[in-house]
């Protein structure tokens, strides 16, 4: 096994920034009802972001900031997996593995570089296979359990025989498992979602308070207004990809229907990134995967005991409203320890780019503690 770990940066050609600016100055707009909201993505939205990223976006600007923190590459599994890597200068510090989710990326994560390590963390900012600067997945079976296994491998490679897992979306689900596979290593796990949901059993829902109700409610207002991309994604990726892949408008507007409440420039950078590395379809695997993955499990009538067993690495919850409520009752029926949880007012989904001082002063808080 090759496991070493090879200084690296981040260097887009310029025929590729010049194709995406010749492919968005074309962009052929569908029509639309007047008004032509209530159908999914506006035209008159991504009209706006195909405006911003020919008039306004720097690629070669976060480009240069993305290369003012040190990055890795190494061999885990058969895949290339790409990490920031920022130490803080403490010889004994403590390790962060950052994980993101879809439609974001690592762009997540990078005002909390300078005060988690300030905090005297060092930070570890990997992109998921098939995301971003790991480039497109070679293989079929990356679902959550197997990015986790593939964290572990990593942290051990750079040497954290102590270290944290911080994740939101697709993290969320990830750093748990971590936690999980790893928890000689594992000090702690921070979230901003706890994914729990009821199990079938109508006794969890006899004496739910009117915040859970609330809570369940908005969650079925999602899957049934906002759901259509995890039904699409898990069941046939490809078929969307071939679009995707083609038209970096097409991208802006399937990529930016849950990213509503953040800046225009975060969500054009975000779609830049996997247009630039051409991660527009291995991205949506992940979902098809994790799809195939709980098949399995149903099948083998689940099988896997011990991913059926709480989690046990102390954990917390950092979630803010308006984003997915996470209901203590299920947490703890599936995480062993949490330890703290705490609701903000400000963040939503995007909270570690939206109010990074909030997030980071979280994380440290719960860390430190631990």
């Amino acid at each position: 096994m090759n496991d070493t770990l090879t200084p690296t940066r981040i260097e887009i050609p310029q025929a590729d920034l010049d194709d995406a600016r010749e492919r968005l100055a074309r962009t052929r707009f569908t029509d639309a009802l007047d008004p032509d909201d209530g159908y999914g993505t506006s035209v008159a939205s991504v009209r706006e972001l195909v405006r911003y990223w020919l008039e306004d976006f720097d690629w070669r600007a976060l480009e240069a900031r993305l290369n003012t923190y040190p990055q890795v590459e190494t061999t885990i599994d058969g895949q290339r997996v790409h990490a920031f890597h920022v130490r803080s200068g403490r010889p004994d510090a403590v390790g962060l593995v950052l994980t993101h989710g879809w439609p974001g990326s690592v762009l997540e994560y990078l005002d909390l570089v300078e005060p988690l390590t300030a905090a005297g963390y060092d930070v570890v900012v990997p992109s998921i296979p098939g995301f971003g600067f790991s480039g497109p997945t070679t293989a079929a079976g990356w679902d959550v359990q197997r990015v986790a296994r593939a964290w572990v491998e990593l942290m051990g490679r750079l040497g954290y025989g102590r270290y944290g897992a911080v994740g939101n979306d697709a993290g969320s689900m990830i750093s748990p498992e971590v936690g999980r596979l790893d928890p000689e290593h594992v000090v702690g796990v921070h979230v901003a979602q706890l994914y729990s949901f009821p199990s079938g059993d109508p006794a969890e829902l006899v004496d739910l308070d009117d915040d859970e109700q609330a809570a369940l409610a908005h969650l079925g207002w999602f899957w049934d207004t906002l759901g259509g991309f995890n039904v699409l994604q898990s069941q046939q990726p490809q078929t969307l990809a071939h679009a995707l892949a083609d038209s970096p408008a097409g991208l802006l507007g399937w990529n930016s229907q849950l990213m509503g409440d953040v800046d225009v420039e975060f969500v054009v950078a975000n779609a830049a990134v996997y247009w630039f590395t051409r991660t527009q379809g291995s991205a949506l695997r992940m979902y098809r995967e994790n799809a195939l993955a709980q098949q399995r499990s149903r099948s083998a009538g689940g099988a896997d005991a011990a991913a059926a067993r709480p989690t046990t690495a102390p954990t917390a919850l950092a979630q803010a409203k308006g984003d997915f409520a996470s209901i203590r009752r299920f947490a703890e029926r599936d995480h062993a320890d949490i330890r703290q949880w705490t609701t903000y007012e400000r963040g939503g989904h995007y909270a570690a780019h939206l109010e990074p001082a909030q997030t980071a002063a979280d994380v440290v808080r719960f860390l430190d503690a631990l």
